[in-house]
């Protein structure tokens, strides 16, 4: 099967914020199950963290791993609340992935072979990391210009409504 991006690519994201935090590509047509524990010890790798969670689409069945709680989408029996919103919060997920083909070029490779695949993807997900970054800041930097550009009233000219009687 052709891939857009010319193989298969996993994306592991942070489940609050999108942040990317492993991306792997895996040559050939491997089942998406035999996909899962690679990219997870990634995650661990480069975060010195196992995940204790992960929420993937139904493509995992089968995928073999214990030593992370795997959610399926489209499970619902037997989860808690905290749950059930952790499985609705993949939705967001596919809109990164969809600006990481976009405003990160990963549907297409320009890189030739497996070894420029691999590359390309990590490549596509710190500039998603650094897009996500710059936005923050841009937010934070609006936010202090909106504080310190906000004229200072006196005391003795503020307005004080009187109380009703």
């Amino acid at each position: 099967m052709r891939y857009e991006f010319g193989c298969k690519v996993s994306v592991a994201t942070t489940l609050d914020e999108g942040f990317v935090v492993g991306m792997r590509s895996f040559p050939g047509n491997p089942y998406d199950g035999h996909t899962l524990g690679p990219a997870l010890e990634q995650v661990a790798i480069l975060t010195d963290q196992h995940p204790d969670l992960a929420v993937v689409d139904r493509g995992y069945r089968g995928h073999g791993e214990t030593r992370t709680r795997v959610l399926i989408s489209g499970t619902r029996r037997g989860l808690t609340p905290r749950l059930v919103a952790d499985l609705r919060r993949r939705s967001a997920i596919e809109a990164e992935i969809g600006h990481m083909k976009t405003d990160g070029r990963l549907s297409r490779c320009p890189l030739k072979g497996t070894i420029g695949d691999a590359l390309f993807a990590v490549l596509c997900a710190c500039g998603h990391n650094i897009r996500k970054i710059l936005a923050h800041l841009r937010t934070w930097l609006a936010w202090i210009i909106a504080v310190l550009s906000t004229p200072k009233i006196p005391q003795h000219q503020r307005y004080v409504p009187a109380e009703p009687v």
